[in-house]
C-alpha cells in the first residue's frame, strides 16, 4: 500500500474587516490538533487551535466534543450586548475544560490557545491553556503570548486566565501547534526561533504566513514532518 504524500493544506476561514486570518496544517493529519473559528457578533472573530492528546483514531470523539462546545457556547457567551470579553473568554475555557474531561472519560491533555478578535478595536483577547506562545510582532517588537493557565482536560476546577492584546497596523500574530516547534534535524528542533524568523520577513498576509512557516519547517527536516500534527495559525491586521 503506497504511503500517503503529506501536502500543506489552506483551511477555508472567515472574511475579517481590515484584517485576515488563515491556518495552514499538513495533510494527513494523524494526531490531535483542531482548529476551528466562528463569527459571534457584527464585529468579533472566535477562533482556537487545540491539540488533544493521543493519535487521531482515539481523540476523534473529544475533538467533535470540543469543537460542539466551541460552537454553542461561543455563540452563547458572546451574543450579549454588555459583552466583556474577558469573562466570556474564561467562562469558555471553563466549558471547554470540562466538556473534554467528560468526552474522554477522565483525564486527557489538552493545550488550546482561543482568541477573540474584536474587528473594531484591532485586538484579541486570547486564553493559552498549556499551549506553545503565541507570537506577536509590530513595527517595534516581536513578543511571545505565554501559557495562562494549565492544558484543558487535567482539573476540573483549574483556573484559567484571560488577556487582551493590541494589534497595530499590519500587526502579525501566530499560534503554531507543538508540531511546529518540535520539528527537528540533526538533534536541533525548528523550535519558536524559526517562527520568528518566518515573522521577521513580513508576510503580506495571513495566507502567506501561515503557508510559509510551514514550508520552512519542511525546508527544515527536509520532508513533510510525521512525528506530529503541524498547525500554523496566522492573523495579520490591514494597515
Amino acid at each position: 500500500m503506497m504511503e500517503k504524500v503529506s501536502e500543506i493544506v489552506q483551511a477555508e476561514t472567515p472574511v475579517l474587516q481590515s484584517a485576515n486570518l488563515a491556518v495552514a496544517y499538513f495533510s494527513p493529519r494523524t494526531g490531535g490538533d483542531h482548529h476551528d473559528f466562528l463569527r459571534v457578533g457584527p464585529h468579533h472573530i472566535l477562533f482556537g487551535l487545540l491539540d488533544v492528546a493521543g493519535k487521531r483514531e482515539t481523540s476523534g470523539a473529544v475533538l467533535q466534543a470540543a469543537q460542539t462546545c466551541f460552537r454553542a457556547s461561543g455563540e452563547e457567551l458572546f451574543a450579549t450586548s454588555e459583552l466583556n470579553e474577558s469573562e466570556a473568554m474564561i467562562e469558555l475555557s471553563r466549558r471547554l475544560n470540562l466538556e473534554i474531561m467528560r468526552a474522554a472519560g477522565g483525564v486527557r491533555s489538552c493545550p488550546a490557545f482561543a482568541g477573540c478578535y474584536n474587528e473594531e478595536l484591532g485586538t484579541v483577547c486570547y486564553v493559552n491553556a498549556g499551549h506553545t506562545p503565541g507570537l506577536l510582532r509590530d513595527d517595534a517588537s516581536l513578543v511571545e503570548l505565554p501559557a495562562t493557565g494549565l492544558p484543558f482536560g487535567l482539573f476540573s476546577l483549574a483556573p484559567t486566565d484571560a488577556r487582551i492584546v493590541g494589534l497595530g497596523p499590519k500587526a502579525l500574530l501566530a499560534v503554531v501547534s507543538r508540531g511546529v516547534v518540535e520539528a527537528e534535524s540533526k538533534n536541533a528542533e525548528f523550535g519558536l526561533g524559526g517562527v520568528k524568523s518566518v515573522m521577521q520577513a513580513g508576510p503580506s498576509s495571513a495566507r502567506d504566513l501561515s503557508q510559509n512557516i510551514l514550508q520552512s519547517v519542511r525546508d527544515f527536516v527536509h520532508m513533510a514532518p510525521k512525528h506530529n500534527d503541524v498547525t500554523a495559525l496566522a492573523l495579520i491586521r490591514a494597515a
